[in-house]
């Protein structure tokens, strides 16, 4: 057992003391009790060793070390540097398997495979780290612990009640009474005030007590009651043994000490104990002082309970009254004396204070006066001495004292040595608990992250459930829509918010994203509100799953790429998804890569627009507010980055006068200055998409380009999802209806933020192909729904917001970049090509016949 006598600092005010107290360590709550001596009951305190660490410093003395917790820091002192590192050593032991053991918890479920690598790691990592060797383990001392240190009486004080803590009075009254009480006992004296029933016979024989003793000596403090008291037939074997170590003059004790050793230790425990009565005396007047007034306080409650009438009853109040008088007017009169007491006693302390300074500059004087004398004596030494005695009496001095102070700094260069070895393994040991409890709380995350995921779907589910019902709302009963209704309508309050503020949350769902965006979509429509309930349930809960499985093990890998350069990783990483913190440095990286910036070119371009109006700044003008609604930086007019897009779209329309300004450029814009911040960037991102991604004529006036890529991409969505195709000729859907704006501004307003931005870094990367793989991917994604669906009307209602319910960018992005395989760029180019000729010949055709319709007219005559 972990137990001895150690020195703890008191502080009380501005006076600290060391006081003496018995400490012992309890396992089950890795906690160190400590008493006023081993005897006591209960205990005066404890420290929580589970999360505290130690420290010792060789400038505060020897034996003296720390042990801080988060609440507050102990000092205490051992009797010798040995006892020191032993008590740290083996509290360092103790905190290492209690921790230990409080980290390991079942694994099971879905994160059961986790759970055992994390604990086969940990496991291993342990056994590595046991084998390194900071410093040697330090022999017990006996003497100073350990159960044979309970036997021998406490460590002395200066005088009788400076052990004695005054913050836990009653701590120590029922500890004294219990020892009084237990000592009586001892001598067979049973009329005290308590009595024990846990009190067993003596041992019939010397074999039996002894073994008793064993048991009792194994079992020290391990016989604590839950409350941290201790047995009393525990606490009276012990104090046998002490009374018999002490009087008995056992045979054991007779061969280990001669008789000088035998007497020395009488004497110390006949002071040991005149000390106890003194201590045990004052208490006593204590207690018959208390009692005293007790019993008075009885006597005249007595009087005024006996009393037979109302006016007995009444004097007796009146003579109460006066006594509280006389005792406020002599309280008054104390208090007044004490005041003058305390002058007194100040201006005492200042003319002692001067006294003592008058008494330092004589002492100052004096001291000169007498260095003035030894110079003197010394110059006239010399003087009359042999000069070459005289060198060799200040050699051997010097020599002398320059042994001395070597010797000092070998000592001291021990003394930090060992304090550095222990530092050395306190740092490595809490270091390792930091590691342990930092993988089980990622385990936890994990697990948290799992669950949190189920009970987004099932939520989900159910506002799904709620959804068909409020699509069946006329067909059901009067009172079942009306509970419909209620609960739909309960469902639209919930907010996502609250359930943040009641508990954890590992994942919260904002209002907004990192970029803005609304995650929750404000639809205008009452049976859309719910669907947005769903989608941002679903969002949630698709990010809670591959935060930790992908988004973590991506992140990790982006943050490894130092400078970017074309390669098959590359492409591999952005079609993934680029993070947040590196979308920015990524998109300047390509848009630079084709489009080289032109110094001042976009200044002049503004000077230009400040004072020439261009033709299509009124269209602008009536964009502005209609540009990304969904994001708060452009809800509102008075938004920062209005001012800023209008400046980016003015300079383009100078910049590209065949273009100047067509419809949904304003959205390119857009996202390139909430990705990129500067409108500079996002100016040259917009070139770049206009000039270089996209075809010729994309967004000319007749935007012929666009028409083609409409039939090219009707072409491949009969050879990719040739059903889905025969299921719109059947009812006469154009898909170019809902598919020509995903082409002309890259899905902007079409898809949610998050999987939005992941098919701009791959359309950034790769070019307009992107956007033929992801729409083909949008229609297999939801190509079961659309099939059930057997109306042109509700295909078409169907179409306009199916691109919204699209919450798995994981599972969209496979679809597009592995499941479409092959999708080569030489077949979309010749695809273009004929279709751009059999669209021409078209148009040259409808012109032709324009012309010959005008020509007629103009023959007919008005």
């Amino acid at each position: 057992k972990l137990c001895g006598y150690l020195n703890k600092l008191g502080i009380k005010g501005p006076i600290k003391t060391w006081k003496s107290r018995w400490f012992f360590y309890d396992e089950n709550k890795c906690r160190l009790l400590y008493y006023r001596t081993a005897q006591d009951i209960n205990p005066l305190g404890s420290i929580d060793l589970s999360s505290a660490s130690f420290d010792c410093k060789m400038e505060n003395g020897e034996g003296v070390f720390e042990i801080r917790t988060p609440s507050r820091s102990f000092i205490l002192k051992a009797i010798s540097k040995q006892a020191m590192m032993y008590w740290l050593q083996q509290l360092q032991m103790r905190r290492w398997e209690f921790c230990n053991t409080q980290s390991r918890f079942p694994s099971n479920g879905i994160l059961s495979c986790s759970f055992a690598f994390l604990s086969y790691f940990v496991s291993t990592f342990v056994d590595v780290v046991d084998n390194e060797d900071f410093l040697p383990l330090v022999k017990t001392p006996t003497e100073a612990v350990g159960l044979r240190a309970a036997s021998l009486p406490a460590p002395q004080t200066s005088t009788a009640l400076q052990n004695i803590s005054l913050k836990h009075p009653w701590t120590e009254i029922q500890n004294t009474v219990y020892n009084i009480c237990g000592s009586k006992q001892l001598w067979g004296n049973n009329g005290n005030v308590f009595s024990f029933d846990e009190f067993q016979e003596h041992p019939e024989n010397v074999d039996e007590e002894q073994e008793a003793e064993v048991e009792a000596g194994c079992a020290v403090k391990e016989g604590t009651l839950e409350d941290g008291r201790m047995g009393p037939r525990l606490n009276w074997i012990r104090k046998a043994r002490w009374m018999n170590s002490g009087f008995s003059g056992s045979e054991e004790f007779l061969r280990e000490k001669n008789s000088v050793d035998k007497v020395s230790v009488l004497q110390q425990q006949i002071l040991t104990l005149t000390e106890e009565v003194k201590s045990q005396k004052e208490l006593v007047k204590l207690l018959h002082k208390a009692l005293e007034a007790a019993q008075q306080e009885k006597r005249v409650s007595s009087m005024y309970l006996t009393a037979a009438e109302d006016k007995d009853r009444l004097e007796l109040v009146r003579h109460k009254v006066r006594q509280i008088a006389d005792l406020t007017r002599r309280l008054e009169a104390l208090e007044q004396e004490k005041k003058e007491l305390e002058e007194m006693l100040t201006l005492r302390d200042s003319h002692i204070q001067e006294l003592k300074e008058h008494v330092q500059l004589l002492m100052e004087k004096n001291h000169a006066k007498q260095e003035v004398i030894m110079t003197l004596t010394e110059q006239m030494a010399r003087e009359l001495s042999d000069p070459l005695q005289e060198a060799n009496t200040i050699t051997v001095e010097t020599l002398y004292k320059q042994q001395e102070e070597i010797e000092h700094l070998k000592d001291d260069i021990d003394a930090y040595k060992t304090q550095n070895q222990f530092l050395n393994s306190e740092i490595h040991q809490v270091a390792r608990l930091w590691t342990s409890v930092a993988e089980n709380e990622k385990a936890l995350l994990m697990k948290c992250a799992c669950l949190q995921a189920r009970n987004c779907q099932m939520e989900s589910k159910y506002l799904t459930v709620l959804r068909k019902l409020q699509e069946a709302v006329p067909d059901l009963p009067s009172s079942h829509a009306e509970l419909v209704k209620n609960l739909i309508q309960e469902a639209l309050q919930w907010d996502v918010k609250e359930e943040a503020e009641e508990g954890f949350n590992l994942n919260p769902v904002s209002e907004y994203d990192e970029y803005g965006f609304m995650t929750v979509p404000d639809y205008e429509i009452e049976d859309w509100k719910l669907l947005a309930k769903i989608q941002a349930l679903e969002i949630k809960s698709n990010k809670l799953r591959s935060q930790e499985i992908v988004e973590k093990p991506l992140r990790d890998r982006w943050n490894s790429i130092g400078e970017l350069s074309p390669s098959a990783e590359l492409k591999s990483l952005i079609r993934s998804g680029i993070p947040v913190e590196h979308r920015q440095r990524v998109w300047r990286w390509m848009v630079s890569r084709h489009c080289s910036p032109v110094p001042g070119h976009y200044q002049r371009l503004l000077e230009q627009s400040r004072s020439t109006e261009h033709p299509a700044c009124r269209q602008i003008e009536l964009d502005l507010p209609r540009t990304l609604t969904n994001n708060k930086h452009f809800s509102s007019p008075t938004s920062q980055l209005i001012p800023k897009l209008r400046r980016v779209l003015l300079a383009f329309s100078w910049h590209n006068p065949a273009i100047g300004y067509c419809q949904g450029l304003n959205r390119l814009a857009a996202v390139a200055l909430l990705v990129l911040e500067d409108e500079e960037s996002a100016f040259w991102c917009l070139v770049y998409i206009v000039e270089n991604l996209m075809p010729a004529d994309y967004y000319s006036d007749t935007l012929i380009t666009s028409q083609v890529d409409q039939r090219v991409f009707k072409d491949f969505l009969s050879e990719k999802l040739p059903r889905l195709m025969a299921h719109f000729e059947q009812y006469h859907i154009d898909v170019s209806l809902i598919t020509f704006n995903w082409f002309l501004v890259a899905f902007v307003d079409s898809l949610v933020s998050d999987i939005l931005l992941r098919v701009w870094d791959a359309f950034l990367y790769e070019g307009t192909k992107v956007i033929f793989r992801y729409a083909l991917a949008i229609f297999k994604y939801n190509e079961e729904e659309i099939l059930r669906i057997h109306d042109s009307v509700e295909i078409y209602q169907y179409l306009r917001f199916f691109t919204r319910m699209i919450t798995d960018g994981r599972k969209l992005m496979n679809i597009a970049f592995n499941d479409l395989n092959p999708f080569p760029m030489k077949l979309l180019r010749n695809r273009r090509s004929l279709h751009r000729e059999e669209l021409e010949a078209e148009l040259s055709e409808l012109e032709q016949i324009k012309a010959a319709y005008v020509k007629e007219r103009a023959e007919q005559g008005p």
